[in-house]
């Protein structure tokens, strides 16, 4: 995947994740016993964490002038597909996806000095993990339905409400929080605010697991929890703008990862129907099979080129409401796709709890929920062709 890419920084990054993950990531998690189902304690997150820091991985979506080695959006999506690919279960954390710099990348830019040295710099030195908390059990696609509420008093802001399915608040120390300042206005000011999760008043609440079966998701309920009125980011009444601003990015990032993951089914595909014999050979014989591999690596194709393309563009600075919207709601559909195809060629391997090609179904499955799904894609992908000077997000 994205094998034309070849400046030296990107070349060297790539081959030193290999390593990375093959050498230091697998060996451990075989040590361990723990497979990408299992709790991994905390502890053996933050290691991983500073040890990618350590190696330059971990914050290498960043500029360099804030630690990272710059590399493009399109340099990003082949080190994420590469490592969605890799079958780790630590993968996710080489480079920070579940709480590390680029849950914050893009938002930098409104922190203010204090907040970088409390905050932001120990994410990007691997030793605090971050999340984003927006979603609210009766607010998901409806952003600015929120009832999470910030009430002044004195220097202090003082947080009530629930967020919910808060992908890696598991292992945060702190969150980005957005909460309702000001209600008499329409639509109602949201404030993004940093909120550290062990202070009194904070719950943690782990109560699901979700289809993949991976502990990265849980709600975080506030309860009179007192904030310094410093820890607004961004500005009050910023919040929505500042959650949008990360938006179109971050779906377009969910998409090498579900290329990965496809990818690494179709290849196991392959191999099944080479080795496995029904009727005196090979399934790889069969017409049928046959039909199935090609429309996979077909589809796998068109979707490795619109990522590409949709990254270019991101990577120029083009308008990316319609493309990341088009783009996550394509490659999230034709990679469960293939991975549906790839059951069926497994036949009852494929359906066996565990099995690689039965977590990578579910897996994708889940992708078609995540960061909006499909049918609020083709919402924002409407709203923009039909009015491409308005605001759809």
């Amino acid at each position: 995947m994205f094998d034309y890419l070849n400046s030296p920084t990107f070349v060297e990054t790539r081959e030193g994740i290999r390593r990375f993950v093959a050498e230091e990531l697998q060996p451990m998690e075989q040590e361990l016993g723990l497979g990408s189902e299992d709790v991994w304690p905390r502890e053996t997150l933050r290691r991983v964490w500073r040890r990618s820091a350590e190696l330059g991985f971990y914050a290498a979506c960043l500029p360099v002038q804030l630690g990272g080695k710059g590399l493009s959006i399109l340099e990003q999506c082949a080190l994420k597909a590469d490592l969605a690919a890799s079958g780790s279960a630590l993968a996710p954390h080489v480079l920070g996806d579940l709480g590390g710099p680029p849950r914050v990348g893009n938002m930098l830019k409104y922190a203010s000095a204090d907040q970088l040295a409390r905050y932001f710099e120990p994410v990007i030195r691997g030793e605090k993990s971050t999340c984003f908390a927006l979603t609210e059990p009766h607010s998901g696609s409806d952003a600015q339905s929120i009832s999470t509420t910030a009430v002044v008093d004195g220097d202090e802001l003082v947080i009530n409400g629930v967020k919910h399915y808060i992908s890696g608040a598991p292992f945060a120390d702190f969150a980005i929080v957005m909460c309702v300042t000001d209600a008499t206005t329409t639509p109602p000011a949201i404030t993004a605010v940093l909120i550290d999760l062990d202070l009194p008043g904070v719950t943690v609440e782990q109560q699901y697991v979700p289809m993949s079966g991976q502990h990265i998701d849980a709600d975080i309920r506030f309860v009179d929890v007192r904030v310094p009125r410093a820890n607004v980011f961004g500005g009050e009444g910023n919040g929505f703008k500042l959650g949008m601003s990360r938006i179109n990015v971050n779906r377009l990032l969910h998409c090498p990862t579900m290329l990965g993951l496809a990818t690494a089914a179709y290849e196991a595909s392959l191999d099944y129907a080479r080795t496995r014999r029904q009727f005196g050979g090979p399934i790889a014989r069969f017409q049928a099979i046959q039909h199935m591999l090609a429309d996979m690596a077909t589809a796998l194709w068109a979707c490795e080129s619109m990522i590409a393309q949709s990254a270019a563009l991101a990577d120029a600075g083009a308008d990316l409401r319609m493309k990341a919207a088009a783009c996550k709601l394509f490659v999230s559909e034709r990679c469960f796709e293939i991975a549906d195809k790839a059951v069926q060629i497994h036949g009852n391997v494929g359906v066996t709890r565990h099995h690689p090609i039965e977590q990578t179904f579910r897996k994708l499955r889940m992708f078609r929920v995540f960061t909006g799904t499909s049918e609020i894609q083709r919402n924002t992908i409407a709203r923009v062709i039909l009015d491409p000077a308005g605001t759809a997000a």
